[in-house]
């Protein structure tokens, strides 16, 4: 008899888990379909209405150069750019083989003979201005990073020195790459002087006034996160009687690096719309110079190739921050930095 009772219970029992079960899997299929849809379905329903809005609106407007370009014809020079830049490689293999050639058989009659490879002077193509452009911003960034991160733990650490530097950090917080250009162009000019130099002056130029711009959301936020650590934390550190250092690393860094990312994200995604403005004006190679020469050029596809690099700016600026985010996920102890 209690045997029959025991299996009658663990048959209602295994019935009850397999119904809770089945429950929490379509609660689970439901969150993941919704996840789906948020994530995917929304974005690219808005995705293509906006594409048809463009197409639309895209035909209906005349300019100096003709219509303007649609979807399609914006689809079709990007696969223009890169089979200019399939050619230009191949180009450039080719150029670099003859050089091996021609110094293999000088050699054969002069055994004594100094090999000299000659660098290809071919134009950039789209993709190889777009690599000039991220190792630029890149360059520009980690300078201001290096600059503003120490200055915004002591300025947060040290209320004298905070008030002290924060009129100068309101005063050039506003002012515009367009301002700081001139005064850098004129700077390394006569400073970065040199019969070989190992980077191109146009290329500094870019970098420095990308640096100037990108410093100071990192100061300003940096300080903000280092002011508002936890008082208890701090007062634990004192009765631990912690060094400076210590309690900068153990303490202060750790609980101000969420605001922290804040500004290296801000001061990234300035950096990167500083940079196309840099780059037209100082004719660095990269995406600004490339706009520039296109809209000189005023050829019938002119349009639809400056679309293209507005769009590859716009789609590189959003994989940068969400790199960004990214890392402040992997580094910091906020895992719900909001992808905003």
């Amino acid at each position: 008899m209690s045997t029959h009772i025991f299996n009658t219970c663990s048959t209602f029992n295994a019935l009850w888990l397999e119904r809770i079960q089945g429950a929490l899997q379509g609660e689970r299929f439901v969150k993941m379909t919704v996840g789906v849809s948020r994530n995917l379905f929304i974005p690219f329903v808005a995705i293509a209405i906006f594409l048809a809005m463009w197409g639309a609106a895209a035909s209906k407007i005349e300019t100096s150069l003709g219509t303007l370009p649609g979807p399609a014809k914006v689809w079709e020079q990007t696969a223009q750019l890169y089979k200019e830049h399939q050619v230009s490689q191949e180009k450039e293999v080719a150029f670099y083989q003859r050089q091996e050639q021609r110094n293999a058989e000088r050699l054969k009659h002069d055994p004594d003979y100094e090999p000299k490879i000659r660098p290809y002077t071919g134009a950039p193509t789209f993709f190889d201005q777009i690599g000039t452009s991220l190792l630029t911003v890149a360059t520009g960034f980690l300078l201001a990073s290096l600059i503003a991160i120490p200055i915004g733990i002591v300025c947060g650490m040290s209320a004298t020195l905070y008030q002290a530097l924060n009129p100068l950090i309101q005063i050039f917080k506003p002012v515009s790459p367009l301002a700081w250009l001139p005064l850098v162009t004129i700077v390394v000019s006569a400073v970065y002087v040199s019969d070989d130099p190992l980077f191109a002056k146009s290329f500094v130029t870019s970098a420095i006034t990308v640096t100037l711009c990108c410093l100071w959301p990192t100061i300003i936020n940096t300080t903000v996160g280092v002011s508002s650590v936890d008082k208890d934390l701090l007062n634990v550190s004192r009765v631990l009687r912690l060094g400076w250092f210590t309690k900068t690393v153990k303490i202060i860094l750790p609980s101000a690096t969420p605001m922290m990312f804040t500004g290296l994200r801000l001061s990234l995604s300035i950096g990167w719309m500083v940079l196309i403005a840099a780059e037209m004006l100082a004719q660095n190679p990269g995406l600004g110079k490339f706009v520039w020469d296109e809209f000189q050029n005023g050829s019938s596809d002119s349009l639809a190739r400056i679309m293209v690099a507005v769009l590859v700016i716009g789609l590189i600026g959003f994989l940068l921050d969400r790199g960004m985010l990214l890392l402040q996920r992997r580094v910091t102890w906020d895992r719900n930095a909001v992808l905003r």
